[in-house]
């Protein structure tokens, strides 16, 4: 079936209309898929990310063929978005436990048995995230992440989606991975399993990581995004410009620093977090 649809919405992405009605039912259409995680925005391929460029198409297209609508209110707000991207209908039967507060998922996401979202958090469309993680208070997961198993985002985090362009690798995150409070993750970065981001890390698609314990400088090129390697434990650290008025002013420049890999101390403290799930 994916196949088909990926044809349809490839074909409806090209129409300077979007197809009108016919765009309207593909969009429902994959909304229905990625609700269910059959059909993901990016997927991995023997170890490597590979996005999936007609799903990012059909997700524009639904931008472009819906009109502004009423959804439904919560206490005196009113809420005015596109009418093909309606908020995720939950229940006790999904296996999701959402606590009250002002979290919004919207219609597109797939959200797997056993995920806890705290309030506030807001997950797009898109994005995958997979069972035991736990979104924390005023968390993000943009647009078409990929979040995996038992993943912790910390509050105040920010996953950033990647929409466009199209071919563009989104926000991975491998299983296991703890996101610090207050920290950002962007631009395609990927992060792969058992890392931990410590709280307060910013990664770009700009930003070089510096490995001290393997003696490598890690960054994005033009054919790979920025990787994190497994079980890397990256915290804020600070690099020393060394030319014109930065030096002479002893200024420095914030930069992510691996300082080890996880070991059995490490993991017992990531371990602490799982009493919360």
């Amino acid at each position: 079936m994916s196949d088909t649809l990926a044809q349809r919405i490839d074909a409806l992405y090209d129409d300077p209309v979007g197809g009108g009605e016919e765009g309207r039912r593909a969009v429902a259409e994959l909304l229905a898929e990625l609700d269910a995680g059959r059909v993901r925005a990016a997927e991995n391929e023997g170890g490597r990310w590979v996005a999936r460029p007609w799903v990012k198409r059909g997700i524009l297209l639904g931008f472009r063929v819906g009109t502004l609508t009423e959804l439904p209110m919560a206490g005196p707000l009113r809420f005015l978005d596109k009418d093909t991207f309606p908020l995720k209908t939950l229940s006790a039967a999904s296996g999701v436990r959402i606590v009250p507060g002002g979290t919004a998922v919207r219609r597109g996401v797939y959200l797997a048995p056993g995920v806890i979202i705290m309030p506030p958090a807001y997950v797009n469309v898109g994005a995958y995230v997979d069972a035991g993680t736990m979104i924390d208070s005023h968390a993000l997961v943009g647009s078409c992440a990929q979040v995996g198993r038992r993943v912790h985002v910390s509050a105040g985090a920010q996953i950033g989606g990647v929409i466009e362009p199209v071919g563009a690798l989104p926000v991975v995150l491998e299983d296991d991975v703890l996101v610090g409070g207050s920290s950002g993750i962007y631009e395609g970065a990927i992060v792969r399993a058992g890392a931990i981001i410590g709280a307060g890390v910013i990664l770009t698609a700009s930003t070089p990581v510096y490995d001290v314990v393997r003696g490598q400088i890690y960054r994005r090129s033009e054919n790979a995004p920025l990787e994190i390697p497994p079980g890397a434990v990256v915290v804020p650290g600070a690099r020393a410009l060394r030319e014109g008025r930065g030096a002479e002013w002893g200024l420095s420049l914030q930069t992510p620093v691996i300082v080890k890999y996880r070991d059995a101390g490490t993991d017992a403290s990531a371990a602490l977090e799982s009493s919360l799930r």
